[in-house]
């Protein structure tokens, strides 16, 4: 008789190799077919919301490790929310205007031939560009199993999100918040325009640092004798020369002690008391003597000469001049510095800036006319050299603002731009989102910390681009007096134009066109022209809470969370919260969720120059996109996080690990009728403690869920399915599973145990491992269409059970020690697998003593899977182990009787029955009842 047909093993037509390449594009058409994400919806639609709102990336190329990242994230975020029982929508965006997209045209173009053609075919491209790239993009969401909306997303260049953005706008004109000046801002003269404080990087320069002697006008000598033909000087330390043909004036700090210190008969150098000793060791002067020091505010309105220009520079006070760098005496040029023009505005300077749009200085610069800013500084070094007023010359490193999307280095210029006030009483927007900031959830915490030093200190924001792709900022200048109509009725009559016929309609029509019949300015004229600039584009953004959360049927506003990269503490989260405070007095998202940026094993930053880049599409080619929805949950976001081969690799190992233990659940669980399961009283003891640890990785599941810690998800899931089932749990199942009859009360027991392990496995990870999640769902006779219908198995209170989890804990000791004196016999070849032994243990601790106690030997020898267990200790030596944890001795000794041919154990009993067949008389009961 072949006694293989008489056992129960494993069947299922789940496949241990995932073939996740082949199989998620099948998988991606069939949920397509089924409209899955809708019928999730329509399956929620009376359930409380979650709103997770899309932050738009830019539809400007193929994605990278960084959306997969990220949208993965929010993807995790949905349908965990969704099987929490959440009605959960995601509708995901693009950003489609501004200057990444005219950059990637005007490289593909050339500059001149942009230059050449009408401003509107050059729009059009840039639409039909930002078209191509959403469609590439949105494949390529949907490729990682991605849930969306992804028919009918929102795009900041559809016509009513543009004519929502200038409405937007109306609001903050209404209240006298917005208002043109000319004052510095970041201005990138490659790409001909300001830039947002989210638009300018920073990367370490080296730049030249030099300390710059300016000479007293003012008579010190007829106050005090000691200075009585003397050359007293200033001396400022400035690292962008550049700046100093705008010189108008040198700053100290009114509370600060200043000193006068003599280094020659003749030449006095005024610096900061406190670091004077420090200056003169950098500029080699051994010998000095402090004559005089007053209070920086004493200095107050002294006059001082321009180092290489006959042109006088004042001395003024500021409470911004510190310590930590140069002499305390800021150079200052209120056209090429925040800090600058606001102390310039105070004592009434000109806000001089004699640099054009290309970085070059105006023909008013002597020395230096037509010439670029930065080839300007050696120029402007050696100029002092000669005029002698150069005290030390250095290199140095710093951090030097560049450009996001040229790379080059930018500077600060004053330019007449279109400002949003930031702390106008009318509006008083930095106290209300400081207010807003503590309001709203950080994760991790410290995002608050970071957005709030940032929005402490930030300018008014400067809302105006020189750019030709974008939502005009639709404002109307009278031509006879140069008075800006601030009406919203006005911006409200364009917004409509703009919902009818697109942005373009701004740029093609005259001013005619929009203004209402009759309309005149203040002054009684009637002829006005249009402004050019357009918006920034973070305003773009930062009004889809009002553009889409509003507008939109299934959302609802404020967002529940906005979840992004944590660059975007500066960017989209800051906009977005400005606009909102601005507009609606209050945050327009609950909880803000950042995580790291993706880079190399090393912690490198991920770029083309050090050729660490890793393509999503290489690694879907040859892993699966499961897999990058794997690595995207392994790691704690809250951190960078690292991408390399052998990272993949060990995410590999672990995923087959949890689909084998999926795989083994369905095999055994082929023939189980959901009818026929047994009540928790009636269980196993094994049986209940494997759903006591059940019941604990739930709640640890849940919770991690409900914290957004998905590295907390991956570790939990997989030490379960690798320590609990498959190094315990499954392995002592197996006997029972496929030697028992198959209505047994024990082979019962253990499948009703398993019913409920696959349910948690497979939903609890869904969100995660969706493809494989899906498939698995496939082979349970699910009572939905997907998986992702389904809700989370629920907390079951019968199932704790603390006790049995600590017994059990003691019980995976004892087999744990005697795996390892199992193992020291079979290097000794005393056996050779553990069927072929016998274990006797010898208990030395009362603890084992007492967990053991209740179980038969026939238990134990199942726990440690042998074919017989036993207690005492043996004189004679054969193998001993001693286990100071477990607190035992353990002996292996041959195991007693012949072996089974059915299921391989030994026993007295083989043979043993009427037909004298070699099996054990468990099996000949099995087999001969049929």
């Amino acid at each position: 008789m072949d006694y293989k047909d008489t056992l129960l093993l494993p069947k299922t037509d789940f496949p241990m190799k995932a073939n996740l390449i082949q199989k998620e594009p099948v998988m991606l058409k069939k949920w397509d077919e089924m409209d899955i994400y809708h019928k999730i919806l329509e399956d929620r639609k009376s359930r409380p919301s979650f709103i997770l709102h899309d932050g738009p990336p830019y539809a400007n190329g193929h994605i990278h490790m960084g959306h997969v990242l990220n949208k993965v994230l929010k993807d995790i975020v949905v349908k965990s929310k969704t099987m929490m029982g959440y009605y959960s929508p995601y509708v995901p965006g693009w950003d489609c205007h501004g200057l990444p997209i005219e950059h990637n045209i005007e490289k593909e173009i050339g500059k001149n031939k942009k230059n050449s053609m009408p401003k509107s075919e050059f729009r059009r491209m840039c639409r039909d560009y930002a078209k191509k790239y959403i469609d590439i993009q949105r494949e390529e969401f949907k490729r990682l199993g991605v849930f969306g909306d992804w028919d009918n997303p929102y795009l900041t260049m559809d016509f009513k999100y543009e004519a929502d953005t200038l409405r937007e706008l109306g609001k903050f004109v209404e209240k006298g918040l917005v208002y043109k000046e000319k004052k510095p801002v970041y201005w990138c003269y490659s790409c001909k325009t300001a830039l947002a404080l989210a638009e300018v990087e920073y990367q370490d320069d080296e730049s030249e640092s030099i300390y710059v002697r300016f000479g007293f006008i003012s008579d010190l000598g007829s106050e005090d004798k000691r200075f009585l033909g003397k050359a007293v000087s200033a001396i400022i330390w400035t690292t962008t020369p550049w700046t100093l043909p705008a010189n108008l004036a040198v700053a100290v700090n009114p509370n600060f002690d200043y000193a006068f210190v003599q280094i020659t008969p003749r030449h006095v150098y005024l610096v900061a008391a406190d670091l004077v000793k420090g200056l003169m060791e950098k500029f080699e002067i051994k010998e000095y003597e402090i004559i005089k020091t007053v209070k920086g505010a004493e200095l107050e309105d002294y006059i001082l000469a321009h180092p290489f220009y006959d042109r006088e520079s004042r001395i003024i006070l500021g409470d911004h001049v510190t310590l930590d760098a140069g002499t305390g005496l800021v150079h200052t040029a209120p056209g090429h510095g925040d800090e600058d023009y606001v102390i310039g505005k105070k004592y009434h300077l000109p806000i001089y800036s004699p640099v054009d749009d290309d970085g070059r200085f105006l023909p008013e610069v002597e020395y230096f006319a037509g010439m670029h800013v930065l080839e300007a500084n050696p120029k402007i070094i050696e100029l002092l050299k000669q005029k002698e007023m150069l005290v030390k010359q250095e290199k140095i490193t710093h951090s030097y603002p560049h450009c996001w999307r040229c790379k080059n280095p930018i500077i600060f210029r004053s330019t007449e731009q279109w400002f949003i006030s930031i702390d106008n009483p009318k509006g008083e927007l930095r106290k209300k989102a400081l207010e807003a900031i503590d309001k709203t959830k950080w994760i991790p915490s410290w995002g608050r910390n970071r957005i709030y030093s940032m929005m402490e200190t930030r300018p008014d924001w400067c809302i105006s681009r020189q750019r030709a792709w974008g939502v005009p900022i639709a404002l109307f200048k009278c031509k006879k007096c140069g008075r800006v109509q601030y009406d919203k009725s006005l911006i409200d009559r364009v917004a409509d134009e703009i919902e009818k016929y697109g942005a373009d309609v701004w740029f093609e029509k005259d001013a005619d066109y929009f203004l209402p019949e009759g309309y005149t300015c203040q002054c009684g004229s009637s002829e006005f022209e249009k402004e050019n600039d357009i918006l920034d584009v973070w305003f773009d953004s930062g009004v889809s809470h009002a553009a889409v959360l509003e507008r939109r049927e299934e959302l609802s506003w404020p967002a529940s969370m906005y979840l992004e990269g944590s660059d975007q503490h500066r960017g989209w989260f800051h906009s977005s919260l400005l606009e909102s405070v601005g507009t609606r007095d209050r945050a327009p998202y609950d909880e803000v969720l950042t995580h790291g940026f993706v880079v190399d094993s090393k912690g490198r930053k991920m770029s083309k120059s050090l050729g660490n880049v890793i393509q999503p599409e290489k690694i879907i080619k040859k892993y699966g996109a499961e897999l990058l929805r794997l690595w995207a949950s392994a790691t704690d976001y809250r951190e960078d996080v690292r991408l390399s081969d052998e990272i993949m690799r060990r995410l590999v190992d672990n995923y087959r690990k949890i689909r084998n233990t999926i795989r083994f659940l369905l095999g055994n669980l082929n023939d189980f009728d959901e009818s026929k399961a047994l009540k928790y009283d009636e269980l196993e003891e094994i049986d209940k403690w494997v759903l006591a640890e059940t019941e604990h990785l739930k709640e640890k599941l849940l919770k991690a869920y409900e914290d957004y810690e998905y590295h907390v998800i991956y570790r939990n899931m997989a030490n379960y399915c690798i320590l609990v089932l498959s190094n315990f749990y499954l392995d002592v199942l197996k006997d029972r599973l496929y030697c028992e009859a198959k209505d047994s009360k024990k082979r019962l027991s253990a499948q009703t145990a398993m019913d409920e392990i696959l349910k948690v496995i497979v939903f609890y990870m869904a969100p995660i491992l969706s493809f494989t999640a899906e498939e698995a769902y496939s082979y349970m006779n699910g009572a939905k269409p997907s998986v992702h219908m389904e809700e989370f198995v629920k907390p079951n209170d019968a199932y704790r059970n603390e006790a049995l989890i600590e017994k059990w804990s003691n019980l995976r000791k004892l087999k744990a020690a005697t795996d390892k004196a199992l193992e020291l016999a079979r290097s000794e070849k005393l056996i050779g697998n553990s069927l072929e032994a016998k274990v006797v243990v010898d208990i030395k601790s009362d603890k084992m003593r007492e967990v053991i106690e209740g179980f038969s030997k026939d238990d134990l020898a199942d726990i440690c899977i042998v074919s017989q267990f036993d207690f005492g200790s043996l004189d004679e030596y054969l193998k001993k182990y001693y286990d100071d944890e477990a607190g035992i001795d353990v002996y292996v000794v041959k195991a007693e009787g012949e072996k089974c041919d059915r299921c391989w154990k030994y026993s007295p009993t083989v043979g043993d029955n009427p037909a004298g067949e070699k099996v054990c008389a468990r099996c000949y009961g099995v087999v001969r009842r049929g």
